[in-house]
């Protein structure tokens, strides 16, 4: 990325959840899930902090030493809770024309993986930059919770779905290519954030419930880059049970 743009990671936490409430303090490894994120981004960005609705969460971060900003209950999705975020930090002087939005729910994120997104901004006509990855053995891509993308020759988002996309016309549950699964990090040129943020929800998107349809059909560039890294995601308390057991198998010297 060019070195004179300035990058910041937001991390949307809010405590309200109906699979899992409180999920951002809930502890993994004897540490909250929202300092495992905090300090695996920590020292990628000029400016990191968690963008939260709760001053329980703002309590907890500030214990650890980061960064925290309090935001609106109101809003519907992280991106928003981004944009305000953003535009607090403007205020207090923390310029930046890169603002990247960080899922609070996946502890085990690499630095590596924000780095690559950054790299997407190499090129100037890059509005919003994400990350997707081949879909594994044991990843179906019938799966509705899997967001599956497909991807112009460019390195461009043409679609995003929750069905198998691209088709196979067989009606074989396959693809030669290899299927490539979203990993849902964006982001987005400070500019380009303020606009998003202001249009309607888009037909595709209502359809789909993916909000980065909206981006495409209003015409915004999303660049991607495949990464070779897997992301871990924490849904449920039985998601944080199955990664507290993984780590401890690690730590034991297993794989």
């Amino acid at each position: 990325m060019d070195n004179k743009l300035k990058a910041i990671g937001i991390i949307p936490a809010r405590y309200a959840s109906s699979r899992f409430p409180g999920k951002p303090l809930a502890l993994l490894d004897g540490r909250p899930m929202i300092q495992w994120v905090y300090e695996a981004c920590n020292g990628v960005f000029d400016h990191l902090t968690v963008a939260t609705d709760d001053p329980r969460i703002q309590q907890a971060v500030k214990s650890f030493g980061g960064n925290a900003v309090m935001t609106s209950s109101s809003h519907t999705t992280g991106t928003d809770r981004c944009r305000e975020a953003s535009a607090h930090l403007e205020q207090q002087g923390i310029t930046h024309e890169i603002v990247v939005n960080i899922q609070g729910d996946e502890p085990l994120i690499r630095k590596e993986q924000l780095r690559e997104l950054l790299h997407c901004f190499d090129q100037g006509d890059t509005e919003i930059a994400t990350l997707v990855r081949k879909l594994e053995t044991d990843e179906d891509p019938a799966d509705p919770n899997i967001v599956k993308v497909v991807v112009s020759g460019g390195q461009k988002a043409l679609y995003f779905s929750r069905s198998p996309v691209p088709h196979h016309r067989t009606g074989e549950n396959a693809f030669a290519g290899g299927y490539l699964k979203h990993i849902g990090i964006y982001a987005f040129r400070t500019r380009v954030l303020k606009k998003i943020c202001d249009l309607p929800p888009s037909t595709l998107e209502k359809t789909e419930s993916l909000e980065q349809l909206r981006w495409l059909e209003n015409d915004f560039l999303i660049r991607v880059h495949q990464t070779q890294y897997r992301s871990i995601g924490v849904d449920t308390p039985e998601d944080l049970e199955n990664l507290e057991a993984k780590i401890s198998k690690r730590r034991q010297g297993y794989s």
